[in-house]
């Protein structure tokens, strides 16, 4: 049973019992050097520049996993890999992918209990329509998406899923090319705010871009850039998805809810090879996509509630996707579930004493495997690769399929963190210790199958 615990109070169009509103954005495939505020020179992001400028901007957050469903459903559970139901791209027979079991608590259904509004629009990728895992059964008002991951690569098919019923897009018949999803997905999630503005309401917006196909309307810009069509629309979407997101921050404004409303941004995994060769898309860290090197799992993280969150701040706090649910929650003033590994970042978005995770876990399957029906992907022989953050710390172990006792990889990432001096055979009492807690920490086979 979750209960409301009045914490805060706001003045305006809203009632002073009223809740925060709680917007989180979410980017597919965009690197930690993408952004202007990460370090970017070529790709502009004016509008979440300006986010971090008057909020927060996070150094040291990561994703739930490498590839988007595991880290999705670790963002809408706060469970991380070592409990969480999905830990790879696992392809099904019918559209939909493998979908979360109807016991995962999201928190889509903690605020949707709690009266909020809830919504989603963009990629859901954690069950098809009418399954046990479709948005719409697991605490979503009102959802217009990509229920398959795999159709999402595409941004004009032929249809879309609206409260999990089919959303022709007759335009696009044909090879007709004239409805965009991306802007789909705007126009959707700024009807869900002006429907709301009123009410509580939570919406989720993993927006698809800039995951390949690299599709844009023939009005983008960066035509002048000497390199690839498709990195040149690489650009053009990202800078297409941040004009959108102005167009957000500007709606909150005028509907006079911008000092009751939280934005987030951040992206659900890290780039590909080929957009990091083109714009240094990783920064300064190692690997890519499908990779648990920083390079796949740090992600930009940034935060605006304006008088709640001080102007300009950057923290090196070491959080992941785990604690959005809890975040979520107080922010929400609800008490959160207690079987959860994520912390509540609350605190340090408002500048008090935080605490600190002791480590951070991965663990991902096999890419891309596909199961039938009824399968569980948790008793197949598919494990590929840990890691975990403890510190300073980074331990990693990759290729576990063809290698079962890879040796473990030990990185100081205050000094390195490129990950590229291997330090193990320095630290055997650090490798000892991350060892252990990987054993105790690894999938629970049971842990999913606990009730709501």
């Amino acid at each position: 049973m979750y209960c409301f615990i009045n914490v805060y109070s706001y003045s305006g169009t809203k009632k002073i019992t009223d809740k925060p509103n709680i917007i989180y954005i979410l980017a597919d495939d965009l690197g930690y050097g993408d952004l202007g505020c990460y370090g970017q020179n070529t790709i502009k992001t004016p509008h979440i520049d300006r986010m971090a400028k008057e909020g927060i901007r996070f150094t040291q957050h990561y994703s739930g996993s490498t590839v988007c469903a595991p880290s999705r459903g670790v963002l809408m559970s706060g469970l991380n890999t070592a409990h969480s139901y999905i830990r790879g791209n696992f392809s099904y027979e019918i559209e939909g992918n493998l979908p979360i079991p109807d016991t995962t608590l999201t928190i889509a259904e903690i605020l949707q209990t709690n009266g909020y509004k809830t919504g989603i629009v963009g990629k859901w990728g954690l069950g098809g329509a009418k399954s046990v895992g479709g948005p719409n059964n697991q605490g979503f008002d009102y959802s217009f998406c990509y229920l398959d991951q795999r159709n999402a690569h595409e941004y004009y098919p032929e249809y879309l899923w609206e409260n999990e019923e089919k959303y022709p897009l007759e335009k696009n018949e044909n090879n007709g090319k004239l409805q965009y999803t991306h802007d789909l997905f705007t126009r959707k999630a700024l009807d869900f705010v002006k429907e709301n503005k009123h009410e509580s309401f939570f919406l989720y917006l993993p927006y698809t871009i800039p995951h390949s196909k690299y599709q844009v309307p023939s009005n983008a810009p960066y035509s002048n850039l000497n390199l690839s069509e498709a990195m040149r629309n690489y650009a053009a979407m990202i800078t297409r998805m941040d004009a959108d997101i102005g167009k957000l921050l500007d709606l909150v404004k005028e509907a006079g809810i911008d000092e009751n409303t939280i934005i987030i941004f951040s992206s659900d995994n890290g780039p590909t090879a080929y957009a990091n060769k083109a714009f240094n898309s990783n920064g300064p860290l190692r690997g890519f996509k499908k990779d648990l090197y920083e390079g796949g799992i740090r992600i930009p993280l940034v935060a605006r509630w304006p008088g709640k969150i001080e102007e300009g701040r950057v923290s090196d706090l070491i959080s992941d996707f785990s604690d959005f649910l809890p975040s979520a929650c107080e922010i929400a003033g609800i008490e959160p579930p207690k079987n959860i590994d994520g912390i509540s970042y609350l605190d340090e978005l408002l500048g008090r004493e935080q605490k600190k995770h002791d480590f951070l876990y991965w663990e991902f399957f096999k890419y891309n495997y596909g199961w039938k029906t009824g399968d569980n992907p948790n008793t197949r022989n598919s494990f590929n690769a840990q890691a975990l953050r403890m510190g300073k710390w980074k331990a990693v172990r990759s290729n576990l399929k063809k290698k079962p006792d890879a040796k473990l990889e030990l990185y100081d990432l205050s000094t390195d963190v490129g990950e590229t001096r291997n330090l193990a055979s320095k630290h055997p009492d650090i490798v000892e210790k991350i060892e252990k807690l990987m054993e105790i920490t690894r999938f629970d086979a049971e842990f999913f199958k606990k009730g709501k």
